[in-house]
């Protein structure tokens, strides 16, 4: 069955399964390979199944499991120029490099994929959206601000993964440090609740089936605040969590629980 899973979003790490009709992506790894290989078991699936990794920045919690991974199972890395450069650098394993132009879309078994420039303080920061049949799947977390490029890449998806990071009155009175503060709410940092409804709001349709918000602070937000913010808005929302495996959602059917 074709849908998308999250294994786990956060500031804890971030990964999540792409399911096509005959192939398997992960994008981002950023558990450990342990935790990755038992978050898939729970799923009915294997590292071994996984026939690339997307990357779509190089900080920890979306890299952590690369180096044992490839390691272990020689599972290729798809990412841009830049990225490559960093993980080349860290890493004391050579992985097999798909190297991909940001901004310029390419074919992935059935997946016309599309990587997109965001802005994040990472090296080259992209996210992505997977284009097939009548279906798109966008996936965007990790950006600091609603950009245009991202509302003209985000255009006509059925299927969403968006970030809903903080809550900005939750962040000022938190006991965070300053700089976090100021890093979490910069034009490089996360995006708010009410900048993730305007990003909804910007790319809405009356063909968008779901939307699935991630990468909520456990500390700066929380369900309700969320929710709350996403009101009236008229497609189903669902909340993804950092201890996943999260459920899978079908481009078919709306949901299959776990």
């Amino acid at each position: 069955m074709q849908g998308f899973c999250s294994l786990g979003s956060g500031s804890k790490g971030n990964s999540t399964v792409l399911k096509g009709a005959n192939s398997v992506f992960l994008i981002d790894a950023g558990f450990s390979m342990k935790k990755t290989e038992d978050l898939l078991s729970r799923i009915g699936m294997d590292l071994r199944q996984i026939q690339g990794i997307l990357v779509t920045h190089d900080h920890h919690d979306h890299i952590a499991g690369l180096e044992m991974i490839v390691k272990h199972y020689e599972i290729p890395l798809y990412t841009n120029c830049e990225t490559a450069k960093v993980l080349h650098a860290a890493m004391n394993v050579r992985p097999k490099f798909k190297i991909f132009e940001t901004g310029v879309s390419f074919k992935l078994d059935e997946f016309l994929v599309h990587p997109f420039s965001i802005p994040h303080d990472a090296v080259e920061p992209v996210a992505f959206t997977f284009s097939f049949d009548e279906k798109k799947f966008g996936i965007c977390t990790d950006i600091g601000f609603v950009t245009p490029v991202a509302v003209r890449a985000l255009q006509n998806c059925t299927h969403l993964l968006l970030e809903s990071n903080h809550d900005v009155g939750m962040v000022h009175a938190s006991n965070r440090p300053q700089v976090y503060k100021k890093r979490v709410l910069s034009k490089q940092g996360h995006l708010s609740n009410e900048e993730s409804r305007t990003l909804l709001e910007a790319v809405f349709h009356e063909k968008l089936e779901m939307v699935a918000l991630g990468h909520l602070s456990l500390e700066c937000n929380c369900p309700e605040a969320v929710l709350k913010a996403m009101e009236g808005i008229a497609t189903p929302i669902k909340l993804l969590h950092q201890e996943g495996p999260n459920p899978f959602f079908s481009f078919v059917q709306e949901t299959v629980c776990l």
